[in-house]
């Protein structure tokens, strides 16, 4: 039975060690019941699945992504119309919407290409800055409170979910190394391939060794198709 386990993509494992003991507790083979490296690969699949399903991080990569694009957009916005409105000399209140810029530039303009730590950092500084009864009151002149409440509450909607991935992600690091488990897995699909292979010609073990060969087949040609773009992206250093 050839096939390199270490070869294989994330899925397939998976997909090989599950069909596998599927097949197994399926009681068609009464040579392999209550095997003790039956229970063995049981317990390492569970192991390796809990890992594989959340993908070793939260998974909430991309809401934070999404969550930081909107608050981009609502702060981009207000200081963009601040920028031009003051420009215009002859329109009602230009004066104080250049003194709004002004709390903007004291902060800094790009605020939206900091990194997500910065730029929470100074935006929290910003809206606390723009919530003095001053700036509020020039705020109300240019009738931007929607404006500024979409910032505020867009700022709020990504800090929240941040804290959630932080807070996830700690939880899953407490877990075993992802490429340790992903490891233990295959050597103990190694372990019980071989001991298929080396019992094949023996009476009652022909069938089940036939049936997982085929599975191994199956695995070992799914992985000649994978899409070598197509690998799962994490944030942490380790992959399963």
């Amino acid at each position: 039975m050839k096939i390199t386990l270490t070869k294989l993509s994330t899925k397939d494992l998976a997909t090989l060690a599950q069909r596998i003991i599927a097949n197994n507790l399926s009681g068609k083979y009464p040579v392999i019941d209550n095997h003790p490296l039956t229970q063995t690969l049981q317990t390492s699949y569970a192991e390796y699945d809990l890992v594989y399903t959340k993908q070793i991080y939260s998974g909430k990569g991309k809401n934070v992504a999404t969550a930081d694009h909107e608050r981009d957009v609502a702060y981009a916005n207000l200081k963009a119309f601040l920028n031009g409105y003051r420009s215009l000399s002859s329109a009602p209140n230009y004066e104080a919407a250049g003194d709004l810029y002004g709390v903007f530039q004291k902060y800094g303009l790009d605020l939206d290409r900091l990194t997500y730590s910065s730029q929470t950092a100074q935006m929290k500084k910003l809206i606390e800055d723009l919530e003095n009864p001053d700036q509020l009151q020039k705020i109300t002149l240019l009738s931007l409170n929607a404006a500024f409440e979409d910032m505020k509450t867009k700022h709020a909607a990504f800090e929240a979910i941040f804290e959630e991935q932080a807070e996830a992600n700690a939880d899953l690091r407490q877990m075993s190394s992802a490429s340790s488990i992903r490891k233990d897995l295959e050597k103990n699909l190694k372990s019980y391939l071989n001991l298929l292979t080396a019992m094949k010609d023996v009476s009652g073990w022909e069938l089940l060794y036939s049936d997982t060969n085929e599975m191994a087949k199956a695995a070992k040609n799914s992985d000649h198709k994978v899409n070598p773009k197509a690998t799962i992206k994490n944030s942490g250093p380790e992959t399963v």
